[in-house]
């Protein structure tokens, strides 16, 4: 299967679009125990590792550890 073929591209930009679609969905509208969690700190937290994602060439391992330190950081400091 080419990777460029017309149809993949297409698949590609809609699995894209539905992850970032439910990553805002979880920011604004969160569920469970991370509702708890401040609003700035959330928003914060997705900033943080989406900025380290880009700094550390494209990591997303990076980008969920920071995003993660980050939100618990700031849970523990707001309580």
């Amino acid at each position: 299967i080419d990777e460029g073929a017309e149809i993949l591209v297409w698949v590609r930009a809609v699995a894209t679009a539905i992850v970032g679609s439910v990553i805002i969905q979880i920011l604004i509208v969160p569920p469970g125990a991370l509702a708890s969690v401040p609003r700035p700190v959330r928003f914060l937290a997705f900033a943080a590792g989406f900025v380290i994602y880009l700094v550390v060439r494209r990591s997303v391992l990076a980008g969920v550890i920071g995003a993660e330190a980050v939100l618990l950081g700031g849970k523990w400091w707001f309580g």
